[in-house]
């Protein structure tokens, strides 16, 4: 039980402070586009930033309720996975830059390794659809 309240406590913690990276995101998303996408040469680079923001926003609301939770995580990780990249690309080892981005995928790698825990709706889905 007391590993689960940290699941709980971990989901709460990447969910809440990721939201706004997604947010800020789409206040200028071509903005976005320009200084992160484009210089990576990634295919679509409106797409994927809408993708970046979507996986941001929805996948943190995802993932502090427990619903979807591996998955919402895994999109999640890849686009952490992404701006781990980017920083490393363009600024070289810069721990302060890395830092955040660092414990944001070691986060989301928990969470899809081990899943939301017992106090997620997907625990709650899953014990319903087992004792049908």
């Amino acid at each position: 039980m007391i590993q689960s309240l940290g699941f709980l406590l971990l989901r709460l913690a990447i969910g809440t402070m990721l939201i706004h990276h997604g947010y800020e995101k789409l206040e200028n998303i071509e903005n976005f586009a320009d200084a992160f996408v484009r210089p990576m040469h990634l295919p679509f680079p409106i797409f994927s930033s809408y993708f970046a923001a979507f996986s941001e926003i929805v996948g943190s609301w995802l993932v502090i309720f427990g619903l979807g939770t591996r998955l919402s995580a895994l999109t999640i990780l890849g686009t952490i996975s992404f701006a781990i990249y980017h920083a490393l690309v363009t600024s070289g080892f810069n721990i302060y830059l890395l830092e955040l981005l660092v414990l944001y995928w070691g986060s989301a790698a928990c969470i899809v390794l081990n899943g939301g825990g017992n106090f997620s709706l997907d625990y709650l889905i899953k014990r319903r659809l087992t004792n049908d």
